[in-house]
């Protein structure tokens, strides 16, 4: 079993690709939530056996999907008999603009981490904010908290930014060598 869990929900697909990313490089199991906001029969068990936790979902109107919340509510559960205390945490979240109020997601990711009694990991990643720099370059969004993706409304996931998957797994990576050197 993977040491790491990707537990993510996407709506059409980009969060889903962005999570392909991250477990290219991390070598972390992908655990999808569903449209209905449910895990897949095992899925508790599976973050239970889990050193990390990462957690993904697209920011809609400012905040992670429904059906991650239906999920993050749901683990209250393994919070009463702390099941996740002690383990690593990470996330990530993907929207339409370049800002889209991403932070409230990865702050949401990071309350529900500490309620849980996890350590928070970020990017690691330094901003590339020179007039030099494109969107292709690593990290141009320049997330501290975690991974932030953006893919305009109107762009398949064939057509999201390719900065943005290299820096998906370059946050793989961190998170890699995180559990490597931090994990019980």
């Amino acid at each position: 079993m993977s040491k790491i869990v990707i537990v993510y929900h996407s709506g059409y697909g980009h969060t889903k690709k962005v999570a392909e990313a991250v477990a290219s490089t991390s070598g972390a199991a992908l655990l999808a939530i569903d449209a209905e906001g449910n895990l897949p029969e095992g899925g508790w068990e599976q973050l239970a056996a889990a050193s990390m936790i990462v957690f993904g979902a697209p920011t809609y109107m400012g905040a992670a999907s429904w059906q991650f919340k239906k999920f993050a509510d749901a683990s209250s559960k393994p919070w009463f008999t702390q099941v996740w205390k002690d383990k690593l945490a990470a996330g990530f979240t993907n929207s339409a603009t370049l800002n889209g109020d991403k932070l409230s997601t990865l702050n949401y990711f990071f309350t529900l981490s500490q309620q849980h009694g996890m350590f928070w990991v970020g990017s690691g990643m330094h901003p590339k904010n020179a007039k030099a720099h494109t969107r292709d370059d690593i990290n141009n969004l320049g997330g501290y908290s975690g991974l932030i993706t953006a893919t305009p409304s109107d762009a398949s996931v064939d057509e999201m930014v390719p900065g943005d998957i290299a820096t998906a797994k370059a946050f793989g990576q961190r998170l890699a060598e995180a559990t490597a050197k931090l994990a019980r």
